[in-house]
């Protein structure tokens, strides 16, 4: 293996991801104060596309696709889920708002559980039931969910919440579609580019329907520009790993970022510290944890394809 496919390894390529999401939540917490949601997804997501057509055409990857329909459904679930996210990272703690995002793990686990119900004990496995430790990590993941949204009913920021955990359940449908189109022979940088371009139409949609465009400035812009530069790197980078086949095998460490956002969050936004919203995390990312790993070591998981 060469030096350059060990430094472009899919884990590597998550924990890297992890960084650049977490420095452009905070990125997206500071444009809140200026910037509606559906505006700062519009601009991530014009940077977003000129860079993935500049990319394209450097590696004379064309935009003709096999699967319109597999790109059109990951791109719905992954702008809305991306929208959802920013609204909710403008309304929350940094490190509260990432956490919900990230349950990804936990919904993808949920959806094997009822994947192995609808199936029937005939398929279900070599036992023919559902694994009692997935079921008991989707519930602590759950409880993590109670413990982390208790804090903010004080300050009335349940809606806030809410719509964070469904930006969850939505990234996880996104990434199970990404793996998809990875092993349909999709390049990332194609997936990235029309994903962009959703983002575009989505982000132009909600700010026509908001009362005026915000007024720009040099803060306003340069962080606008920061968080479609952040965003877009970390975004190729999660989809470079995900296409690789090894979904579950590398989600956890998508948890750093929960790390990195807690950290940013105290630092540059005083964010509140409770023992409360600290052991929901903590159970969220070991739930997600114990879902990967038990997901992974799974007969289906075992004899899915890994390579593109």
């Amino acid at each position: 293996m060469s030096t350059g496919q060990r430094l472009l390894s899919p884990p590597l390529l998550m924990v890297c991801a992890a960084v650049l999401f977490a420095l452009m939540g905070a990125c997206v917490k500071l444009a809140s104060a200026q910037y509606g949601a559906g505006e700062i997804v519009l601009y991530r997501s014009l940077v977003g596309l000129a860079l993935m057509a500049a990319v394209l055409r450097w590696r004379r990857i064309g935009l003709g696709t096999r699967v319109p329909a597999m790109h059109f459904w990951r791109s719905l679930s992954g702008t809305t889920s991306l929208c959802l996210w920013f609204y909710a990272i403008g309304g929350l703690p940094l490190a509260t708002a990432m956490t919900l995002n990230y349950m990804s793990s936990v919904w993808i686990a949920l959806f094997l559980i009822g994947g192995a119900v609808l199936i029937g004990p005939a398929r279900g496995g070599a036992d023919g039931g559902i694994d009692g430790r997935l079921v008991a990590a989707v519930m602590a993941g759950f409880a993590g969910v109670a413990l982390v949204l208790r804090p903010t009913l004080e300050q009335d920021q349940l809606w806030h919440g809410l719509m964070g955990l469904l930006s969850g359940l939505l990234a996880a449908t996104a990434y199970l579609q990404v793996t998809a189109l990875g092993r349909a022979g999709e390049p990332g940088e194609r997936i990235v580019f029309y994903f962009s371009g959703a983002g575009v139409v989505a982000g132009a949609g909600l700010t026509a329907l908001s009362d005026a465009p915000s007024a720009h400035d040099l803060r306003g812009a340069a962080l606008l520009l920061t968080i479609g530069l952040l965003a877009t790197s970390a975004q190729w980078m999660m989809t470079r790993a995900y296409a690789s086949g090894a979904t579950l095998g590398i989600a956890a460490l998508q948890y750093l970022g929960i790390v990195f956002g807690f950290v940013l969050g105290v630092w540059l936004f005083d964010d509140p510290v409770t023992t409360m919203s600290l052991a929901g995390m903590a159970l969220i990312i070991g739930a997600g944890v114990a879902a990967t790993q038990l997901r992974s070591r799974t007969p289906a998981a075992t004899a899915a394809p890994t390579e593109t």
